[in-house]
């Protein structure tokens, strides 16, 4: 199954940004289009984003809208997630993988259930705090 690594977490103040790194494990990104999820403790997984094949199309959950920027640079094989003004509220795991192949199109059905259970990465911690 495919899997990636995220990378680019870490502690910040509220209001700070990050840039989060979506690189392949086992097979390259550029075929497939990308989500973004995040855990936050004791809480479930949502999806954040998504981001087609060839980058013309994004998608973010109403929570994340206007903060979250995704885009994806297919010759580095990487997805970013930029987050700016960050809240204590974005403190969270975050994941990515694909959520389909070259033709897939994102919707607003960011649900983790449409990723293959086996191809969760180890995800990267952001903690916002003060």
């Amino acid at each position: 199954q495919s899997r990636f690594v995220e990378s680019g977490g870490g502690t910040v103040q509220p209001g700070g940004s990050l840039r989060l790194s979506c690189r392949p494990s086992t097979h390259t990104l550029d075929f497939y289009a990308i989500g973004w999820f995040r855990q936050a403790p004791g809480k479930e997984r949502v999806g954040v984003s998504c981001i087609t094949r060839s980058g013309d199309m994004t998608e973010y959950s109403e929570s994340v809208k206007g903060r979250f920027t995704t885009s994806r640079d297919n010759a580095k094989d990487t997805v970013y997630l930029q987050i700016n003004n960050l809240e204590p509220e974005d403190t969270a795991v975050y994941y990515c993988a694909a959520l389909g192949g070259p033709n897939y199109r994102c919707s607003t059905d960011l649900s983790p259930a449409r990723v293959d259970s086996t191809s969760w990465g180890p995800g990267t911690r952001v903690t916002v705090s003060s």
